[in-house]
């Protein structure tokens, strides 16, 4: 397994290896002793599949109670996942990092809780699966407005639309999202 820091610290690009001959390929997409050597050593709960197509934006979501570390992995296509740190006392308070998923490249994000999660789909559909260290808990959701200017988060919208001025497919809950500075955060 390699592992790639990012710009936030605890964000973490992770590589399976990956063993293929003339049958194909095989690799583990999690092993509990592998994930504690990198520091990720809390209890998975959850496992979550997402469908969504082309120019689609999930999030930015989070918990504020019952915050929630996520694996995310692409098994169909491509994302552009991104992960922001909402807790006021980090120096990263309100940075961002962005990667490519895919199932070409088998990368994983870890997101640690304290973080807001969200990605495009860049592919004609995408199917994302992620592991979650809490279970999701309804009445503590919350979004985050993707476009927030304070974020400033650099979408690769025209990959999925040539135009300059496409805007992303977003669910009801996803355009109500509030703004950093409007939004609960973690301490």
């Amino acid at each position: 397994m390699r592992i790639e820091p990012t710009q936030l610290p605890e964000v973490l690009l992770i590589e399976p290896t990956a063993y293929g001959d003339a049958r194909g390929m095989f690799f583990e997409s999690f092993n509990a002793r592998e994930m504690a050597a990198t520091g990720i050593d809390l209890p998975f709960v959850q496992d979550n599949h997402s469908i969504s197509l082309a120019g689609v934006i999930r999030g930015l979501h989070y918990q504020v109670q019952q915050p929630q570390g996520k694996l995310v992995r692409a098994v169909v296509g491509e994302v552009f996942d991104v992960a922001v740190d909402i807790r006021r006392g980090s120096p990263y308070f309100g940075r961002w990092t962005g990667h490519r998923l895919s199932s070409a490249n088998r990368k994983m994000l870890w997101v640690p809780p304290g973080f807001a999660h969200g990605f495009l789909v860049l592919s004609e559909r995408a199917e994302v699966l992620y592991k979650t260290t809490d279970y999701y808990g309804p009445a503590f959701e919350r979004s985050i407005i993707w476009n927030d200017p304070r974020i400033g988060i650099e979408w690769p919208m025209t990959e999925v639309h040539p135009s300059a001025t496409a805007r992303p497919v977003l669910s009801a809950r996803d355009l109500a999202g509030r703004s950093l500075a409007d939004a609960e955060t973690y301490p």
